[in-house]
């Protein structure tokens, strides 16, 4: 059954902390405080527009839900508690500070339905996490994690390639504790610079320089085999467009492109291709064929054909022939200078 969010954005309620890279509204695309009432209002506008059967869950972005009074945080979560009571929804998710988690609070969210917490690690680099003014180090991201798992509450961990201070062994390093956690699912946004904060300036003054789209991807794409490969679901890579965020002259620099997530998997493609290409060096053939599941079409081929238009550059493909499979999803079999091979992401960084 696929999964229905109903998001309710409660724009930097409640953080008592200026990261260099973070403007909520812009990201979120709204300034309005959010109250209880617009909670169940929007809950019942969602269900009354549902026509099909889904896993239906609420979830709390932005603004460090747990950092909110506790007061507050009853008054939002109760109506989503009481669509769980009543079977119309499944599951309640929320996001927040790792430093904003206790044994108290999350079992508060247990008690009050939440199944899901996602926190905003960031990095798991504290000097890296010093640089972005988090206000908190890797060592509270494992607090909290322990304290999550510990109450039963799945945990999720938000990673942001690309900060000041990070680099590639900075990043692998996050890697490795990510997976030493082992948390049950994650994101990965690119830190872009938004204007109005405190990164555009160090931007405007050359103190910082964003990752080029090409490095954030495979930043990100190095990240997402990592975790998959450990078993650890990646949910989404590169931020959401919103209208916040859309708004001309909002994103100054950075990585940002509404199909960043499509560009990471065609890079992986594009590195599964050339895995087996590479086994005939130095003879290379004029023709590659191969079979893909018809979903994964535009991820083999990259978007607009960059892909194809790689191989060709750099292996003087001259014919290439994409045979649909519907076997073969997540894998390719490769006809290549006689040889056929069966590839898959399990294969690379290896």
């Amino acid at each position: 059954m696929k999964l229905y969010i109903i998001p309710m954005f409660i724009p930097h309620y409640g953080c008592q902390h200026q990261c260099v890279f973070c403007d909520q509204r812009a990201i979120t695309g709204q300034n309005y405080p959010v109250l209880a009432e617009d909670v169940a209002k929007t809950i019942k506008q969602h269900l009354d527009a549902i026509d099909r059967p889904y896993k239906i869950e609420v979830a709390f972005y932005g603004g460090s839900f747990t950092a909110l009074p506790s007061e507050l945080q009853l008054k939002l979560l109760a109506p989503a508690k009481e669509a769980l009571d009543r079977g119309l929804i499944q599951a309640i998710r929320l996001s927040t500070r790792p430093d904003a988690i206790s044994v108290e609070i999350a079992l508060r969210l247990k008690k009050n339905g939440v199944q899901t917490v996602e926190l905003g690690a960031q990095s798991m680099d504290d000097r890296v996490l010093m640089a972005a003014k988090r206000g908190h180090s890797a060592a509270a991201v494992e607090n909290a994690v322990g304290i999550l798992k510990k109450v039963d509450i799945k945990c999720g961990l938000q990673l942001m390639p690309g900060l000041p201070k990070e680099d590639w062994i900075s990043l692998i390093k996050t890697g490795q504790r990510v997976v030493e956690l082992h948390p049950d699912i994650v994101r990965i946004y690119p830190t872009v610079v938004i204007k109005n904060t405190p990164l555009a300036e160090l931007f405007s003054q050359g103190q910082y320089k964003p990752l080029t789209l090409s490095a954030a991807v495979s930043r990100s794409a190095y990240l997402k085999l990592l975790f998959e490969q450990h078993e650890i679901t990646v949910i989404r890579t590169g931020l959401q467009a919103t209208e916040g965020l859309s708004e001309p002259g909002k994103v100054l620099a950075g990585p940002y492109h509404p199909a960043f997530g499509e560009m990471v998997e065609a890079f992986l493609y594009s590195l599964m291709v050339s895995l087996v290409i590479e086994k005939t060096y130095p003879i290379f053939s004029q023709k590659l064929t191969i079979h893909h599941h018809p979903k994964d079409h535009s991820k083999v081929r990259g978007i607009s054909n960059t892909n194809l238009q790689s191989w060709r550059a750099k292996y003087g493909i001259k014919e290439c022939f994409f045979i649909p499979d519907w076997n073969r999803q997540g894998e390719l079999v490769i006809h290549f200078n006689g040889l056929t091979s069966i590839v898959n992401k399990t294969m690379l960084f290896t």
